[in-house]
């Protein structure tokens, strides 16, 4: 009887820690991986564009005209956009 005590104290000390711990450190990896899934640096992105405003003056209807603007990120971390750019085309006063 005594043998078979010591024989189930032996299999309860043998817990498979390092198992564990490597357990442990695959989720660690896992989440700074995660975390760092942008690449952006941290930085915060500020978005400048060179033309407020764009004013043709009176144009004939059915008259194209076109125009460049140039949108720049001028801060420390990647701009993204969650939807599509919107520009909106408002009529003269």
């Amino acid at each position: 009887m005594s043998k078979k005590k010591h024989k189930r104290q032996k299999d309860r000390k043998s817990f498979p820690w390092p198992l564990v711990a490597f357990g442990g450190v695959l989720l660690i990896l896992a989440a700074d991986l995660f975390a760092n899934q942008g690449g952006d640096g941290g930085g915060t992105p500020s978005i400048t564009v060179d033309q407020q405003k764009i004013d043709y003056g009176d144009v004939k209807f059915n008259t194209n005209k076109s125009f460049a603007i140039k949108v720049t990120n001028m801060g420390s971390g990647t701009l993204r956009s969650k939807e599509e750019p919107y520009i909106e085309v408002v009529e003269g006063c």
